[in-house]
């Protein structure tokens, strides 16, 4: 073989510079040393930047839901709980389009075969809900679809067994188990838990690839027990409701109290709504008119008039009131009565509803006495009850009133409350003179609740008389009487309001009472609003439901009866005055 000599080759002969070659040396020390110090900063100083860089694309948190805590009734019946209903979900992209499945898949769902394909068209995307909350039987045919793509996860769903007529008192959850309203919304604290969490890894299609860290369990919420009977409110909420469609009224609401400890055993409101099934539904709908909602109380407020009297010491039971001819001018206004009642009892003014002779007896007190009255009873002032939007209602300051407006908040207009409000105010004739406070939980004991003094025990029991007479023999509140137990109460009627006027053809009808007369054990309030088939007095439209849901209550209660005569309607002398 022929030897080869490089160094004969001009090219391999020719002479480097040797700066060249120290150039490239000095340039490759440059590139190692670049990469050595992007290697130290990404490994050493940057790590925990690039680390969490790597979290954000693949490492995960993934909650643990709580269970959200039961909602009793005070004998520990169901009102609300929650159950297992998984959310079905998709990454479009992995989802198998198997014409068939995906025709079963829209049937179980609910939803059109359109809408499926819609929400499934952008491949795009890596989630997608298909539905939130399906029912388990309905999950576990879903699985049984093996459908590539399509997904579970556990979720809760609240279920309201007695529906629409405990539905404004418990209220609801939404799809992410928040309250919404009612007791839902009141203790969301309480019921909502803590919802738990487990770190994981993901890869890009979403699926767990590993767990990291430790797992923080979840923490259920807590049960809670309302003082509602369910099976008061269940009859309080029919008995209503076939008031409502009997008159032909816009709506009514119910208030049941227990007297003794302030428990509200039932807050029913018609029209109601069904808590599972909330399309469609609008504000008004979702309101707890009882509660959020102000009127004009109307006669209703006659009993109150006569108590702040009889306390200041301006009446007796027994003083004589003229109220002939039936009208009284006062400014430019004149105050009518139903009847020219000539001289009544401050007794009889309460069992014929006399307009007239409430005003006379409000103008033998100062404004200021009137007002603290009111105050003390609640009025103008916000409930101090843990519900949503309980309203305050209205009473102007004592010292702006005119002699009209004292001698019309006399007879329940010029001032306005709710249906609870009113209620409430009752406790203070059924407690003795005192005023106690409302409660929507369970009392854990029973026992009779503490109370404000606004009135003498004397005072209390001498309303509790004229309020058995307004609703016995020649009162305006006859078909309030009961069979088995003595009842006493006050029927009120009162224009509505339109602008800054009154309709003249429409009304709202009230009765608040109590029962028994004795030793009152409950205090029902009834209001029903515009009723339009005929009757329109409380007396006639919202006497008759007081009657049944206090029987009812009662009984229930184990309450035995105190009288063994029938009730005793003398004449269909149901009207009271405006």
């Amino acid at each position: 073989m022929r030897d080869i000599r490089y160094t004969s080759s001009p090219l391999l002969a020719s002479k480097t510079p040797v700066w060249r070659s120290k150039f490239i040396v000095a340039m490759l020390a440059l590139v190692f040393i670049v990469l050595i110090a992007r290697a130290a900063h990404v490994q050493v100083f940057g790590n925990a930047f690039f680390q969490h860089q790597g979290e954000v694309r693949f490492a995960r948190t993934l909650e643990l839901p709580a269970s959200r805590g039961r909602i009793l009734d005070r004998n520990g019946l169901l009102l609300a709980s929650s159950v297992v209903a998984p959310s079905i979900w998709a990454i479009p992209e992995d989802v198998e389009r198997n014409p068939a499945k995906l025709q079963q898949l829209a049937r179980l769902l609910g939803m059109p075969m359109a809408e499926l394909s819609k929400k499934l068209a952008d491949e795009d995307k890596t989630f997608v809900w298909l539905k939130r909350q399906v029912d388990e039987p309905v999950a576990r045919q879903i699985a049984e679809l093996k459908i590539p793509g399509i997904y579970q996860r556990k979720e809760y769903k609240r279920k309201y067994p007695e529906g629409e007529a405990a539905a404004h008192v418990v209220g609801f959850a939404n799809v992410e188990n928040k309250g919404q309203e009612g007791a839902e919304l009141s203790f969301e604290q309480q019921l909502a838990g803590r919802a738990g969490s487990r770190r994981v890894i993901k890869d890009r299609l979403g699926r767990v690839v590993e767990a990291v860290g430790d797992e923080v369990p979840p923490v259920d919420g807590r049960d809670i027990q309302l003082s509602i009977d369910s099976k008061v409110q269940f009859f309080a909420y029919q008995k209503l409701r076939d008031a409502v469609t009997r008159h032909k009224a816009r709506s009514g609401s119910v208030v049941v109290l227990d007297s003794v400890t302030g428990e509200v055993l039932a807050l029913a409101n018609y029209p109601s709504y069904t808590p599972d099934n909330r399309r469609n539904l609008t504000g008004a709908q979702l309101r707890n008119i009882a509660l959020t909602d102000t009127f004009e109380p109307g006669s209703t407020m006659k009993p109150i008039t006569v108590a702040a009297a009889l306390e200041a010491g301006r009446v007796t039971p027994q003083t004589v009131i003229n109220t002939a001819p039936g009208s009284y001018q006062l400014d430019r206004f004149t105050i009518r009565d139903t009847h020219n009642y000539g001289a009544l009892t401050v007794e009889g003014v309460i069992q014929k509803s006399s307009n007239v002779g409430a005003l006379k007896i409000s103008q033998r007190m100062k404004p200021q006495e009137m007002w603290d009255t009111y105050t003390a009873l609640g009025y103008g002032r916000r409930p101090d009850l843990a519900f949503p939007g309980a309203a305050t209602g209205r009473l102007k300051p004592w010292r702006g009133w005119r002699p009209v407006e004292q001698a019309t908040m006399a007879y329940g207009y010029g001032l306005s409350a709710s249906l609870f409000q009113m209620a409430h105010s009752y406790t203070a004739f059924a407690h003795d003179g005192q005023v106690i406070a409302a409660t929507l939980l369970k009392s854990p004991d029973g026992a009779p609740a503490a109370g404000s003094p606004v009135f003498s025990e004397k005072t209390a029991r001498a309303v509790r008389k004229m309020l058995q007479m307004a609703a016995g023999p020649g009162g305006t509140g006859q078909r309030a009487q009961t069979v088995g137990y003595s009842v006493g109460g006050k029927s009120g009627t009162a224009h509505k309001q339109v602008g800054k006027g009154y309709a003249s053809n429409k009304y709202r009808a009230w009765f608040t009472g109590l029962a028994p007369i004795d030793k009152p054990r409950v205090i029902v309030a009834v209001m029903i609003d515009e009723p339009s088939n005929g009757e329109y007095f409380g007396g006639a439209v919202a006497a008759p439901v007081f009657s049944e849901v206090v029987q009812q209550t009662l009984r229930i209660m184990g309450v035995q009866p105190d009288v063994a005569v029938k009730p005793e309607i003398v004449a269909e002398q149901v009207q009271e005055s405006l």
